[in-house]
């Protein structure tokens, strides 16, 4: 007793990182998307995106479940290209953990790509450098702040998941059994030392996370005016 669960801490990193690369893939495109697009019903891709926020954890995990079981079109997919099932396994996590965190993602980064002044993009656009050039050299380097907000954001919410993974991916060690679960497990255990030693990690992770947060948002803050 008394130990700390360390294959469920570094199987929780493994998919912090999964998570947070693919969602960097995937949010800084939709989030720009949603920065300057102009379409009428905008509102509803932005409710959909919004939804994980308020919907119950365990709601969207037994939804994410039906989406991937052997009779959807996913899991039928997924089952004839790799020969086995979706859920209850680490790749089923990783789908059900990028859905899950996509606003903490797209929200700050949108938020970030809008902020940017529109006459930096009218005049680059007015000396011909293409969008792409213009979102690599203008929109992105102004929006870093946002980009570093999204990925700890992303980092600390997948860190600390537990009816979504738990719906998804059950609770095999090895495989699915993240750091909050095992937390959890300890508790049902009566090990409460056990319990605390990793929620001791979680909580000074968590704080470093949001240090580095706010002091890097501080000093472009501080800089920023400087530079202009």
């Amino acid at each position: 007793m008394e130990t700390m669960d360390w294959q469920a801490l570094l199987l929780t990193l493994k998919l912090d990182l999964v998570v947070c690369g693919l969602l960097i893939l995937i949010g800084v495109p939709l989030g720009y998307w949603l920065a300057f697009c102009r379409w009428r019903w905008k509102f509803l891709l932005e409710a959909i995106v919004a939804l994980p926020l308020v919907l119950p954890p365990t709601v969207l995990g037994f939804y994410m479940l039906l989406a991937m079981g052997p009779r959807s079109p996913l899991g039928r997919a997924y089952g004839w290209v790799w020969g086995r099932g979706l859920p209850f396994t680490f790749e089923g996590l990783v789908l059900a953990s990028v859905i899950y965190s996509l606003p903490f993602m797209v929200q700050p980064v949108s938020a970030a790509f809008a902020a940017v002044d529109p006459k930096l993009l009218a005049a680059s656009a007015v000396l011909g450098v293409s969008r792409l050039r213009t979102f690599l050299r203008v929109v992105l380097p102004l929006s870093l702040a946002g980009l570093l907000t999204g990925l700890v954001l992303t980092f600390a919410h997948t860190l600390g998941e537990f009816g979504v993974v738990l719906m998804v991916g059950g609770n095999i060690p090895g495989v699915t059994r993240t750091v909050s679960i095992s937390i959890y497990d300890n508790v049902q255990a009566l090990d409460y030392a056990a319990a605390g030693k990793t929620s001791l990690v979680l909580l000074l992770a968590s704080f470093v996370i949001l240090c580095v947060v706010y002091a890097a948002n501080r000093t472009g803050s501080l800089l920023w005016p400087a530079k202009r």
